[in-house]
C-alpha cells in the first residue's frame, strides 16, 4: 500500500515537473521571440536612424539638442490639447457622417429645383434679360448714368406717383380706348362740327380735365 502511495506521489511529481518545463520552454521561447524583436527593431531603428542622420547633413540642416528637449517638453505638456483636437476631429468626422444624408438630400432637392427653373425658362429668361443690359451699356455713356444717378430719386418719385391705383386705371382705359380706334376710317371733322361736338357733355368734361391739368401745371412752374 505504501509501494503504490509513493508510487502516484512520484507519478503526480513528475506530471508536475512536466507542466513546470512546458511553462519554462514557453518562457524560453517568448523571451526568444521578444530578444528577436527587438533585434529587428533595433536594426531598422539604426537604419532610420542613420538614413536620417544622412538626409540632414546632405540638407545641410543642424539640430539643437535644447530645442530638441524642449520641443519634447512642449508636446508632453500640451497632450490634454492634442487629445482634445482629437476628440474634435472624431466630432467632426461623427457629424460630417450625420450630415451626409442631410447634405445629399439638400443636393437632390437643388438639381430639382434647377430643373424646375430651366422647364419654367428662367435661365433663357436671364439669357435674354442680359442682352437687354448690353443694349443698356451699349446705348448710354458714363455721363448719361451719372446724370440718372443724380436723378434717380425724382425719378422713383415719379414712378412711384404713376403706380398709384386711380392713375394706373386711368392710364390702362386710355390705352383701351386708344387701341380701340379705327385710326384708318376716321371721318373728317369741318369746324362748325368740331365745334358742335364741343358742345356735347363728354367734350365738356374733356375740355375741363384738360384745362384744370394746364392750370396746374403752370402753378407748378411758377
Amino acid at each position: 500500500m505504501n509501494e503504490l502511495s509513493t508510487q502516484e506521489q512520484i507519478n503526480q511529481i513528475n506530471t508536475k515537473l512536466d507542466v513546470l518545463l512546458d511553462y519554462v520552454n514557453q518562457q524560453r521561447l517568448k523571451a526568444e521571440t521578444v530578444e528577436d524583436l527587438i533585434s529587428d527593431a533595433s536594426i531598422i531603428g539604426k537604419d532610420i536612424y542613420d538614413s536620417t542622420v544622412t538626409e540632414l547633413e546632405n540638407q545641410a540642416v543642424e539640430i539643437d539638442p535644447d530645442a530638441l528637449r524642449i520641443l519634447g517638453v512642449k508636446l508632453i505638456k500640451n497632450i490634454n490639447n492634442f487629445n482634445m483636437v482629437l476628440e474634435m476631429f472624431e466630432s467632426l468626422t461623427d457629424l460630417s457622417k450625420d450630415a451626409m444624408p442631410i447634405v445629399n438630400e439638400m443636393l437632390i432637392d437643388g438639381t430639382k429645383k434647377l430643373n424646375e427653373f430651366e422647364q419654367k425658362g428662367y435661365f433663357d429668361f436671364i439669357q435674354e434679360a442680359g442682352k437687354i443690359i448690353d443694349n443698356i451699356v451699349t446705348h448710354f455713356t458714363t455721363e448719361d448714368i451719372e446724370a440718372l444717378a443724380d436723378n434717380i430719386v425724382p425719378i422713383l418719385e415719379t414712378v412711384k406717383k404713376m403706380t398709384q391705383p386711380d392713375l394706373l386705371k386711368s392710364i390702362d382705359n386710355a390705352v383701351k380706348i386708344f387701341s380701340s380706334l379705327e385710326t384708318k376710317n376716321i371721318p373728317p371733322y369741318s369746324v362748325w362740327k368740331l365745334l358742335k361736338e364741343m358742345r356735347t357733355p363728354e367734350m365738356k368734361r374733356s375740355l375741363g380735365i384738360m384745362v384744370q391739368m394746364i392750370k396746374n401745371i403752370s402753378h407748378i412752374n411758377n
